[in-house]
């Protein structure tokens, strides 16, 4: 095992250990930094950091409080059981070393994977599944759920949807809904505004942005860009086929594919508009990104996410899922009305200050140390 040791052993102090496959780019890699680094503030807190995936690489920024653990070998796929196998080993055994007060792991296959190697520690876990609530996860994960997750000491559901989906497949009784922490992007006074429309995200199918850019091409409003921010995710490859879609609609000037990028921040400062058309959510932090930013928001209502931040007509629009007729429609309001884009914006910016870094992270610790705050 190999630990980045980056804090000195203080026995006074509860210890927290959170768990997830790495912090590569993504929205619950975004959740479990921002929470170590809210968590890392405490005085009274220790935070170590299990990274256990193919990669376990860390892409965003923590601070030097927090205590990484890796494992010393390569998870290589053409061995793959013997290294889930090792992998289950090094958990159990890592765990066993830290001893933390509590135990906070993301992902619902990677949850599996962790209350496997935890089985029958007396240590509480706490795990929390970060898609599109009722996930297919395939006929073994599946499996594994139904009989994993009710030995979980609680779950958190991001959505009152997730928590409901929950608590009919999993059986168990302690779950607390708690949203995502949403960074506080403030907009940026000196930054003069673009005509924009922007889309933040990872490349891939589930977010129809083949679909988006054929709807923006066919609004024709020249003066207006769409800004695509995101990399290749999932191993789906999908930056290559919009580039050739962009360029079959003779658009390159109208519409960019930025490909990942560390500074997202300008882009929704300098943004007008941001579009949402994923199909498929657990609570979509760069919905939450966009309207701390002070942007409209036009989303498709998936299942669970958008409708939680999002109050229809009032800090943003809300469409049903592959309505792009009325989807286009409501870009097109918000393109040719500033005054609109001006009262939505605000109104977002307002609203979305409910989940808040420090709100959020009060809950999380509150739940997952068990400090006496009434379980729903």
């Amino acid at each position: 095992m190999t630990t980045d040791v980056q804090a000195a052993y203080n026995p006074v102090k509860k210890k927290i250990c959170l768990i997830i496959h790495a912090l590569s780019p993504g929205g619950m890699e975004r959740v479990m930094s921002q929470l170590a680094v809210y968590f890392s503030r405490k005085d009274t807190i220790e935070i170590h950091l299990i990274l256990y995936g193919i990669r376990r690489d860390v892409f965003y920024p923590l601070p030097s409080s927090v205590i990484i653990h890796r494992p010393e070998f390569t998870f290589k796929n053409d061995h793959r059981t013997w290294n889930t196998f090792r992998t289950l080993l090094f958990l159990r055994k890592t765990v066993k070393e830290i001893n933390p007060n509590s135990i906070l792991s993301f992902g619902e296959i990677w949850n599996n994977l962790v209350l496997l190697a935890l089985y029958k520690l007396k240590i509480p876990v706490y795990i929390s599944d970060r898609s599109t609530p009722g996930k297919n996860l395939g006929t073994l994960h599946n499996r594994l759920k139904k009989w994993l997750y009710p030995t979980a000491t609680g779950l958190i559901a991001q959505t009152d949807k997730a928590k409901k989906v929950a608590e009919s497949n999993h059986h168990i009784p302690n779950i607390r809904v708690i949203g995502n922490p949403i960074r506080d992007v403030m907009p940026n006074c000196s930054e003069i505004k673009e005509n924009i429309v922007l889309i933040v995200g990872r490349i891939i199918r589930t977010k129809h942005l083949d679909e988006l850019i054929r709807l923006f091409v066919r609004l024709n409003i020249p003066e207006w860009k769409l800004v695509i921010v995101g990399g290749d995710a999932q191993g789906q490859n999908l930056m290559n086929e919009l580039d050739n879609l962009i360029r079959k609609l003779d658009v390159k000037e109208r519409v960019e594919l930025t490909g990942t990028q560390a500074d997202v921040d300008s882009y929704y400062q300098k943004s007008k508009i941001f579009a949402f058309t994923s199909s498929s959510e657990g609570f979509p932090n760069v919905v939450g990104e966009a309207m701390s930013a002070g942007l409209p928001v036009v989303s498709f209502d998936c299942v669970a996410g958008p409708s939680e931040m999002i109050e229809d007509g009032k800090s943003g629009f809300l469409v049903d899922v592959f309505d792009y007729e009325t989807f286009s429609e409501k870009l097109k309001l918000l393109m040719e009305d500033s005054a609109l884009r001006h009262r939505l914006g605000t109104e977002a910016r307002k609203t979305i200050q409910r989940f808040s870094v420090e709100s959020v992270g009060e809950q999380f610790l509150s739940f997952i140390l068990n400090e006496g705050t009434e379980i729903d």
